[in-house]
């Protein structure tokens, strides 16, 4: 039986590698991750949208694009906001996590080792069969040593796995970015939408003012025998309109005071009774627009949108290599050291010693397909990621589209709205000097100076919606992340 056993282990070892190589040779090697060529634009040409208001591109400050609007109010928002939200403490904690992971997966690469230490204490059976008497019936055994284990990494398997949990933290840190560039734009846009607010309850106010004195003068007129009642009745109509608009200002202004707050992060204490500070007005907000004319198409690359998408595009890529490692042998050591006697007051004696070493090697031959359906998941996976990938891309350039085409078509809005404002104006003045000249009724006066108050109104939601857009344009060009900032993010 000695005899047989060197040509027992020669062809077990002979088989092992002869099934490794025909694994080997009918697996095609790892594909080495390339950026998707995708058909963009060289560059994004703002034309229109930059017209009267363009910046040169080098002055545009796209990580703190909040600073252009020169309103320290806001800027004191957006630190609060970035200082307080929860979102980004959720978004740092997941990438606290995903660097664990990372931690956990790179210690692969090194030897595991254990300390052990045993002590047992026993009583066998007088009456078994198998007692020793000269034994006796009690019995101890103590141990201490170290183990040690480790496998080798000759196809990438570790690897691999260490590449896709490090480009999935990069992945989770432009997430974070994501929730940053989305905090900013909000919290901006909310305070635009304050500002409007303000802006429409002074208007508002003024309008309500101008209706009382009117009905005080026909209230007057009436006492003396020049109007009829009916016109009294219109002016009083028309200024309860206007009161009941002046009402609706405040609630919507209180609301959008507690939902800033809430952005904010703000205590509920003071999202139940929040005080904002205000700054410049909406006029002056919007007379300090300016966006470049044209920047190159690959700043959208710094998007944290498309830099997570890509990310998990290159993690899907090293998902495939990391599961066709299951192909291949794995080969691993396993020792042990340590002292071991059956009597404590022996156990550290040289005598005590002991050692152990075992080389382990494995290659899968048979599994029905489990192996192949893994690496064909991993593929499909890494399609996926391909499409979310493309169609983040295709999403980035419909954002900027949109965002110039709304900045374009308010500023084009504001402009004709202004001149209907003159017009009507003139309009207003020429029907009072009809009214008091007895050519026309006291209505043609209130119609003038209504189709006035919505006018100016309008002009004030413009306004705002025009700040907004110009807020999506700089969010859609990924403003308010740094992206250099990704690779510390790694640990590299």
């Amino acid at each position: 039986m000695s005899r047989r056993t060197p040509r027992m282990n020669s062809f077990a070892i002979s088989l092992v590698a002869a099934c490794a190589m025909l694994a080997c040779s009918s697996i095609p090697p790892d594909k080495i991750y390339e950026r998707p060529a995708l058909d963009v634009p060289a560059s994004l040409s703002f034309g229109a949208a930059g017209a009267g208001t363009a910046a040169s591109a080098s002055s545009a400050e796209w990580l703190t694009w909040w600073k252009a609007f020169q309103d320290p109010v806001l800027d004191a928002l957006l630190a609060e906001a970035a200082s307080n939200s929860q979102d980004l403490a959720l978004a740092s904690a997941r990438i606290a996590e995903a660097r664990a992971t990372l931690d956990q997966n790179r210690s692969n690469f090194y030897p595991s080792v254990d300390l052990n230490a045993s002590a047992n204490r026993r009583r066998s059976s007088e009456n078994s069969g198998t007692f020793n008497p000269a034994a006796g019936a009690y019995s101890g055994d103590g141990q201490f040593g170290l183990s040690a284990s480790y496998e080798f990494d000759f196809w990438g398997k570790y690897a691999r796995a260490d590449d896709a949990a490090r480009v999935r933290l990069l992945s989770l840190a432009a997430s974070r970015g994501t929730v940053l560039t989305t905090l900013y734009a909000n919290v901006a846009q909310n305070y635009f939408a304050l500002r409007a607010l303000d802006a429409q309850q002074v208007l508002a106010e003024q309008t309500l003012a101008t209706r009382m004195e009117n009905l005080r003068l026909q209230k007057r007129r009436l006492e003396g025998g020049v109007v009829g009642e009916l016109d009294v009745r219109q002016a009083e109509s028309e200024a309860a309109s206007v009161q009941a608009t002046l009402q609706l200002t405040r609630q919507s202004r209180a609301n959008a005071e507690s939902a800033l707050a809430v952005l904010l992060g703000r205590k509920p204490g003071d999202v139940l009774r929040p005080v904002v500070a205000r700054g410049k007005a909406v006029g002056a907000l919007v007379a300090t627009v300016a966006i470049p004319a044209e920047l190159p198409s690959d700043v959208l690359a710094r998007r944290p949108d498309i830099v997570s998408a890509e990310q998990n595009l290159i993690a899907a890529n090293a998902d495939i290599g990391q599961a066709r490692a299951a192909f291949f042998p794995r080969l691993s050591l396993t020792a042990g050291l340590g002292l071991q006697s059956k009597s404590l007051s022996d156990l550290f004696d040289p005598a005590s010693l002991f050692w152990n070493l075992l080389g382990n090697l494995t290659q899968p031959v048979f599994r029905a397909g489990a192996i192949g359906a893994v690496v064909a998941a991993a593929n499909a996976r890494e399609q996926q990621a391909l499409a979310q990938y493309t169609q983040t891309v295709q999403n980035a350039f419909r954002d900027v589209h949109d965002a110039l085409n709304n900045v374009a078509a308010g500023r084009d809005i504001t402009a004709t709205t202004t001149r209907r404002i003159d017009a009507l104006r003139s309009t207003l003045r020429l029907a009072d000097l009809r009214y008091k000249n007895g050519y026309s009724s006291y209505l043609e006066v209130l119609n003038a100076q209504r189709d006035l108050a919505q006018a100016e109104a309008g002009l004030i939601d413009i306004q705002r919606s025009q700040l907004n857009a110009v807020v999506s344009l700089y969010k859609a060009l990924g403003g308010g992340w740094d992206g250099t900032a990704l690779l510390g993010q790694a640990g590299q």
